[in-house]
């Protein structure tokens, strides 16, 4: 009985052991504790890591604009400045004015020229008509008088063949009294006939002897008939050849007003061009913009093609961000970008729309030249296009101005 009351005692030892299994549990938990930090973290950058993959950026960039270059088309004098350095201007606001007067003079000049050019354009349309009809009476009429030439021929032939018929017969007659005379002489003298027989074969010699002539005349003025008819008949027959031209004349007539109108065309670009000349006295702005590089000054006198300032578009502007090759592997236009402007610290968001055709050094002044031996392996960049998407409502006061520096981020994911 004696032995069996110690076992309490023995109980209190146990309790030890639980003690010390409680004791290593807390640095465990602190492990436990740092692993999770350490995954945490781990996460986190891994996080940050695939994250930084969706997008490239660069401090390489800046905004890039259209620098308009203001100059005059005509020269002149100026007579009034509407703007000074560095002043915004609208499009369509005026800048300057030249002396219009002269241009106003060239204007009432070409005026002029265009109206006698008019008048002589009218004239000749009307001439047309006329000499249609004109060439073909003409062409009527020279063929009647070719006809009747030709007729007055053949009639003054047959009157040439009456007057030799009358010839010969007032010959056989004038032979026949001239003979009858002969015989009549040694009669008259031995007073076998009349003295009075004999004066009238002597009146009767005579007047076969004027009526041979008069006939002989008759077939000369015969003669020179057909001549005369002949040659009418060759001048009707040139007059027919010309009125055949009626044809050509009424083509050259109408060519004539065709050249009139054209000259009416030509007056009226003269016209056209002299007020083109008098509008461009008055010089406006062609874009939105900030006068910048003003070189002209009133009472001054300018030439055509003179440089007179610098206009900055304010509207057309963009980026130009220089990547690094090895951020182009998945850039490509028209992925989207944000664009933080270190003047006003904003973002803007934009559109990549053209990536450079070449790298930045190949496209300088003094390329290198790496078939001389001392070539080194340099990461080149290359220009990429970046237009704004929003810039009417982002930037509604205008306060991009190129050439700000700008941090553009590609989002390639």
């Amino acid at each position: 009985m004696a032995d069996s009351n110690p076992t309490p005692v023995q109980e209190q030892p146990a309790r030890e052991p639980e003690e010390t299994e409680i004791a290593p549990s807390q640095p465990s938990r602190r492990r436990g504790i740092l692993v999770a930090v350490i995954a945490a973290v781990v996460l986190i950058a891994l996080g940050i890591w695939w994250r930084s993959t969706y997008y490239e950026d660069t401090d390489d960039a800046q905004i890039n604009g259209n620098l308009v270059q203001i100059s005059s088309r005509v020269a002149g004098h100026v007579i009034k400045l509407y703007v000074t350095e560095n002043q915004k201007v609208e499009k369509g606001d005026p800048i300057l004015d030249l002396d219009p007067r002269d241009f106003q003079v060239a204007v009432e000049n070409a005026q002029a020229a265009l109206a006698s050019a008019k008048a002589a354009a009218a004239a000749a349309q009307v001439f047309v008509p006329i000499t249609s009809v004109n060439t073909g009476s003409n062409l009527r009429s020279a063929e009647a008088d070719v006809a009747s030439a030709r007729a007055s021929v053949e009639q003054a032939e047959q009157q040439l063949d009456a007057a030799k018929a009358g010839v010969a017969q007032a010959e056989a007659n004038n032979f026949k009294a001239q003979s009858d005379l002969e015989r009549y002489k040694p009669l008259v003298e031995k007073d076998v006939i009349s003295k009075q027989q004999f004066d009238a074969a002597v009146a009767a010699a005579n007047a076969s002897q004027a009526a041979l002539s008069d006939a002989q005349a008759s077939e000369k003025a015969a003669a020179d008939g057909i001549r005369v008819a002949r040659e009418r008949v060759t001048q009707a027959e040139a007059t027919h050849k010309y009125a055949l031209t009626g044809p050509q004349q009424v083509e050259l007539q109408d060519a004539r007003a065709k050249q009139a109108l054209a000259q009416v065309e030509q007056a009226q670009a003269a016209l056209d061009q002299a007020q083109l000349n008098l509008g461009y006295t008055h010089i406006v702005a062609p874009v939105t913009g900030i006068i910048t590089r003003k070189s002209v000054q009133i009472d001054e006198n300018v030439s055509a093609g003179q440089n007179l300032m610098t206009l900055v578009d304010l509207n057309g502007v963009w980026v130009t961000a220089n990547f690094k090759e090895t951020q182009l592997r998945n850039m490509r236009a028209g992925q989207k970008v944000t664009i933080h402007v270190d003047t006003t610290d904003k973002n803007y968001s934009g559109r990549v729309t053209q990536i450079g055709g070449a790298t930045g050094s190949v496209l300088s002044l003094f390329p290198p030249e790496n078939a001389t031996g001392n070539y080194v392996k340099v990461v080149q960049r290359i220009p990429v296009r970046v237009d704004f998407t929003n810039l009417a409502k982002e930037d509604p006061h205008q306060e991009l101005r190129p050439g700000m520096s700008v941090e553009p981020k590609v989002w390639v994911k």
